[in-house]
């Protein structure tokens, strides 16, 4: 594969850079990293059509970003529900997906979001059976295999690597449907906070049995538990059975030395905020900002507290030049002071045409791409 565009210079490590910027210590320029596309974008956009790149690594590559690596258990449904079709019309197919779904999708596949009829999972019965079903603690699938991640990820590698820790409620969110989570807590709190427990239990064995053998340099994970205005979940309910299986997780990774633990959450978080930093999840990914506030708002705030990875508004990316410009230099003080890495705040929509995206690539080089002792 040609690459469209060359890796940047530097005088650090990609580990030494990432560690450095993270922790608001002297670094040589910016981490150079994207969040990824629309699946329509690798069909619409002519540099990608022309390049065969047809996922997010062969962009990554084509465009010599520096992702950070990660590496997980398998947390979730095992085996996965199988896929079926119930109906289908001139537009549209209802079928069952991978979670037990009923969901409606456009037949023609273009990229949205779908609806989602109902759940597998809508009583205390329901989940005993899934649970019993597909989510055995002694399943050999959650078993880690420790050789395989110390070989992939050797202490004295030169990129950062993370443990994903899961998600303790937005899969959960996920599994049950917005409208079937909302009347699960109030109908079935105890259900609800079983779930939450396995989840937790699920990522602590493999945490517990992969952390003696990996440095680790980072851990991430991803809720999707907020919108536009505010969290999905009563701030009761995420306080008390959220939260403290958080913080169970956060000490085992405190304890292995890992003080970065980012999570991928959309939408207005603020109200969450002051909860993660206390169960040490204390950066956000990839940070929205139409549904919450400009980055610097945050960071002022919190300080060094809080990092940030993201939050470039992809609403700028398809209004043009001027307005990518007048963002780059908005965030110019957050990327010179660490503790934020600048990228797209959600994956880059098609509505951004490739000659603005590519200006806003090699702005975010000339300003965030120095090299320095």
């Amino acid at each position: 594969m040609d690459r469209i565009r060359q890796p940047w210079n530097g005088t650090m490590s990609r580990r030494e850079r990432f560690h450095n910027q993270m922790h608001y210590l002297p670094f040589d320029r910016t981490v150079n990293m994207e969040f990824g596309y629309w699946d329509d974008n690798y069909k619409l956009w002519s540099i990608f059509a022309e390049n065969d790149i047809k996922n997010e690594r062969q962009a990554d590559e084509f465009f010599s970003f520096e992702p950070p690596m990660t590496v997980g258990g398998h947390y979730w449904l095992n085996p996965r529900f199988p896929h079926k079709v119930l109906s289908e019309t001139d537009d549209k197919i209802i079928s069952v997906n991978s979670d037990g779904l009923v969901v409606e999708t456009p037949k023609d596949g273009h990229s949205t979001i779908p609806h989602y009829i109902r759940s597998s999972i809508e009583t205390p019965d329901d989940w005993k059976r899934v649970k019993e079903e597909r989510f055995r603690r002694d399943d050999p699938v959650r078993k880690p295999d420790i050789a395989a991640v110390s070989a992939k990820f050797p202490d004295d590698r030169d990129f950062p690597a993370g443990i994903n820790v899961g998600s303790m409620i937005g899969k959960i969110r996920d599994l049950l449907t917005l409208e079937g989570l909302s009347y699960a807590v109030a109908d079935y709190p105890d259900m609800v906070e079983d779930m939450v427990e396995t989840s937790c239990v699920l990522v602590e064995d493999y945490i517990d049995a992969v952390l003696p053998h990996v440095k680790f340099d980072f851990a991430c994970g991803w809720e999707d538990i907020c919108c536009k205005n505010g969290p999905l979940v009563s701030m009761d309910f995420f306080v008390n059975v959220v939260v403290p299986r958080y913080k169970r997780i956060g000490d085992k990774l405190h304890s292995y030395g890992i003080d970065i633990w980012y999570t991928d959450c959309d939408g207005d978080v603020r109200p969450l905020l002051p909860y993660f930093l206390e169960s040490g999840i204390n950066c956000l990914f990839p940070y929205e900002v139409n549904s919450c506030t400009h980055p610097a708002d945050l960071l002022n705030e919190y300080g060094r507290e809080l990092r940030i990875m993201g939050g470039f508004d992809k609403m700028k990316l398809i209004d043009g030049k001027t307005a990518i410009k007048k963002y780059m230099e908005s965030i110019a003080p957050l990327v010179e002071r660490g503790g934020y890495i600048p990228f797209c705040d959600h994956r880059c929509p098609p509505d951004v045409t490739v000659e603005n995206y590519l200006y806003y690539l090699d702005l975010k080089k000339e300003m965030f791409g120095w090299v320095k002792v």
